[in-house]
């Protein structure tokens, strides 16, 4: 009697379904801990703003907030602003997201005291599936569907 080497072409198929089923069931899972890794970080991105924002307008208080994210890393119009926040994010895209920072008119003194950011998925429900609006408040609001989040949108407890 001869001994079998290798696999048998049934072998090869039942481990090639145990394969396909295991990637079935983790790859949907791993889509979505990658959507919500990248919220988080668009969370974490609108507090750094928020935050770059307290100390560009402490350090420049003739200017008051800045005028663009990329101010917050430059530093061109006042140099106490640079490096404030990362090169990536000043590009206004990270992880997946989309950043949209307006600056508030300046009063009569020039000084500019309000601002709006508003982050969305690049792709929603495959980047991300929630909006992010921020303000002058530091208040993190939110929309569950990927649109531009608004003032009157729901906050983030």
């Amino acid at each position: 009697m001869k001994k079998q080497k290798g696999f048998s072409v049934i072998e090869l198929l039942i481990v090639v379904a145990i394969i396909l089923t295991i990637a079935a069931i983790a790859i949907p899972n791993f889509l979505k801990s990658k959507m919500a890794a990248n919220e988080s970080s668009a969370l974490e991105s609108m507090r750094t703003i928020n935050t770059g924002e307290v100390a560009y307008a402490a350090s420049c208080p003739s200017i008051g907030y800045s005028a663009t994210l990329v101010e917050l890393n430059t530093g061109t119009i006042c140099a106490s602003g640079t490096g404030i926040i990362d090169n990536v994010l000043a590009t206004g895209a990270k992880s997946g997201y989309t950043f949209t920072y307006t600056p508030g008119a300046a009063d009569t003194s020039g000084v500019v005291s309000a601002y709006t950011n508003v982050a969305v998925p690049l792709n929603v429900g495959v980047t991300g599936q929630r909006g992010f609006y921020s303000d002058q408040m530091s208040v993190i609001r939110y929309s569950s569907d990927g649109s531009a989040p608004t003032v009157t949108s729901s906050a983030l407890q």
